[in-house]
């Protein structure tokens, strides 16, 4: 297996990735659209040429960023795809200079695996909330905030 940046090539399995967790409200759907719009920040596992999970970095603000729409094909799960990717984008992070990152989860147990330690959600800035206000779960929010302080 490899981890590697998303190609244009990878738009479909990314977005079939996704697709299948939102139709469970597992995850936020992401369209097309948005995935070749922000295909820069996705990255990609790969085994045996095919796309088997991915994960994306969005850069918040100068010390912080998101990891989202972490999905991986059941087929591989329990196989360390979603530890490898979580890994890519943190050490992403790192390169860039930022000084914690932050996912939104239903399974916070999964990251606290890595360093990752549950914080208040209202900690959070409010730019991280753009998600929020499209999402039917806004007042009834279900997820986890979790944080890891990186160390450069």
């Amino acid at each position: 297996m490899i981890v590697r940046n998303a190609a244009v090539k990878d738009v479909e399995a990314i977005y079939l990735l996704i697709s299948h967790y939102a139709q469970f409200d597992k995850m936020l759907f992401r369209s097309k659209a948005y995935i070749f719009d922000n295909l820069q920040m996705y990255n990609v596992a790969e085994d045996g040429g095919k796309v088997v999970g991915c994960c994306a970095l969005q850069v918040i603000w100068a010390d912080l960023a998101e990891i989202k729409s972490l999905a991986v094909d059941e087929k591989y799960q329990d196989k360390g795809v979603g530890k490898a990717l979580v890994e890519k984008a943190v050490e992403q992070a790192k390169n860039l200079g930022v000084k914690k990152v932050f996912v939104l989860t239903l399974v916070p147990k999964f990251f606290e695996q890595y360093g990752f330690k549950i914080v208040e959600k209202k900690t959070l800035p409010m730019k991280v909330w753009s998600d929020c206000a499209k999402c039917t779960k806004q007042d009834n929010c279900d997820e986890t905030a979790v944080e890891k302080e990186i160390k450069n």
